[in-house]
């Protein structure tokens, strides 16, 4: 299905703040869907305004949809919807008409145009929203369904006169409340006019034992959840309804979230909306989160400093060793000991368990090259980007790459020795090239005995299930292929 962005780019004359508006319109408009208990449709005008093109879509979360197709990307000629031309042409919300039944079910229609606010002008109208009520259970209204459609009808008017969505505030995030979760309607002076049951509850769990109706909830609020600590500023502006704002009180253990929507009609304030949410077990569980990812942070952290205490008693006993063989054994285990412990370095330091890899490769290649003969004296490169590895893979890349640098550098004695990264979807492809010496007469990966290779080859193969190939290059030298497959997720 095209995005409204692309609907936008290739059907209509909007230009980008035309779209931004409709972006910030969208994002927000569930609110006006539940508390219309109606499908809401954003039609665009066509190019040269000889029709019309649904670019949105919104179902109710509060009633029976109408629509339950898809309608984005239909279009509709001049004339074909008589209510939109008219809204269009009027500028004004239309309501006029019958229950439309040619679905099967009565289906009351209106349309508002939807009008852009602009620095010092009446605004730019952009398009017209279409506003279907499923009229098949209908009854008679409750005093919570009649708060909810006069809001409906205020925020309507809102749109219509370009002062929906807020301008300039940030956009509403998808863990923000929602009607459903609670509604508290105030009038200009920041008083309670209507309490939801569920934003009664709320209030009764944060410790209120009178009836909300009738009080300031600003000040309510804040005898609740503050006692001799400062009053949080946020609060009173969220609470009294002044300003499209979000906050959080916390009282007796119970955590809600308050977000206010200013109802500003015909140029004046009239009250305001807020929405509420008893945050308290999401909040519980993401500390829980945030404790158990310190917790592992804290385990790589320790990890970390075992395994260099390790490198270096081993180094201290290198250095004891009189037999040339068994000095050079322990430093290549001290090596490939310092090539884990810089991954549980870096993990200690990441909010979950992954690894940007090219800080790690840039170590591991720097350890290498410091390591290396003098004579030698080259420092390995690194050519593409590793980008973010589960730690799962990044440990044995680790030490797969630490062993074949030390192989090249010790045995192959190049002036140039690069590690080539190409990542795809699908797989992790990394070359390791060198141009020095070359393969040995004879050279077989199954049957040689070198202790790095055989261990690359088990972390490759065996632990990663990638593919492991060591060729002799054209131009001299050569060249080590690792072909490693990632998980989806990655």
């Amino acid at each position: 299905m095209p995005t409204l962005s692309d609907l936008v780019a290739r059907h209509t004359a909007l230009d980008d703040a035309d779209l931004d508006w409709l972006h910030s319109l969208v994002s927000d408009w569930q609110l006006l869907a539940d508390l219309s208990f109606a499908d809401l449709i954003l039609w665009a005008p066509l190019l040269g305004e000889n029709g019309w093109i649904a670019i949105a879509q919104m179902r109710p979360t509060t009633g029976p949809t109408v629509y339950h197709d898809d309608i984005v990307g239909s279009v509709a000629a001049r004339g074909e919807r008589q209510l939109i031309d008219t809204a269009w042409n009027e500028r004004r919300i239309c309501r006029e008409g019958d229950p439309d039944w040619s679905t099967g079910v009565p289906v009351r229609e209106e349309t508002i145009p939807v009008r852009r606010a602009v620095e010092g002008g009446e605004g730019r109208f952009l398009a017209v929203i279409q506003r279907s009520t499923n009229l098949s259970s209908a009854r008679t209204p409750s005093r919570l369904e009649l708060t909810y459609l006069q809001s409906a009808s205020d925020l309507a008017q809102m749109v219509a006169e370009g002062r929906f969505p807020f301008s300039g505030e940030e956009p509403i995030l998808v863990r923000s409340p929602r009607v459903g979760d609670g509604l508290l309607r105030l009038d200009r002076a920041g008083r309670v006019t209507y309490a939801s049951p569920n934003a009664l509850s709320a209030y009764r769990r944060l410790g209120l034992h009178a009836d909300l109706v009738g009080a300031e909830l600003g000040r309510v609020t804040a005898t609740l959840c503050y006692s001799d600590e400062p009053i949080n500023e946020d609060l009173m502006i969220v609470a009294s309804g002044r300003a499209a704002k979000e906050t959080e009180v916390e009282s007796g253990g119970t955590i809600v979230q308050l977000r206010a929507i200013p109802l500003i009609v015909g140029g004046g304030r009239i009250g305001a909306l807020v929405l509420i949410r008893d945050v308290t077990e999401l909040r519980r569980r993401e500390r829980e989160l945030m404790t158990k990812d310190a917790t592992i942070r804290e385990i790589h952290h320790r990890v970390k400093n075992n395994l260099q205490t390790v490198a270096a008693l081993l180094r201290l006993q290198a250095r004891r060793l009189q037999v040339p063989e068994a000095r050079e054994a322990l430093e290549e285990a001290v090596r490939r000991v310092g090539s884990i412990a810089i991954v549980h370095e870096t993990l200690s330091h990441a909010p979950e368990e992954f690894v940007n890899f090219d800080e790690v490769a840039d170590r591991v290649i720097a350890m290498a090259g410091e390591v290396s003969s003098p004579e030698v004296g080259i420092m390995p490169r690194r050519v593409g980007e590793f980008g973010v590895l589960p730690s799962l893979i990044a440990t044995p890349v680790a030490m797969a790459l630490t062993e074949l640098l030390q192989n090249a550098l010790q045995h192959g004695r190049p002036k140039r020795l690069e590690v080539v990264v190409e990542p795809t979807q699908e797989r992790l492809n990394v070359t390791v090239w060198d141009d020095g010496l070359g393969l040995p007469s004879g050279f077989d990966l199954d049957s040689s005995t070198s202790l790095g290779l055989q261990i690359v080859r088990t972390l490759v193969e065996g632990e990663l299930s990638g593919r492991l190939t060591i060729e002799p290059r054209l131009e001299g030298g050569t060249e080590v292929v690792l072909s490693i497959p990632l998980p989806a997720s990655s």
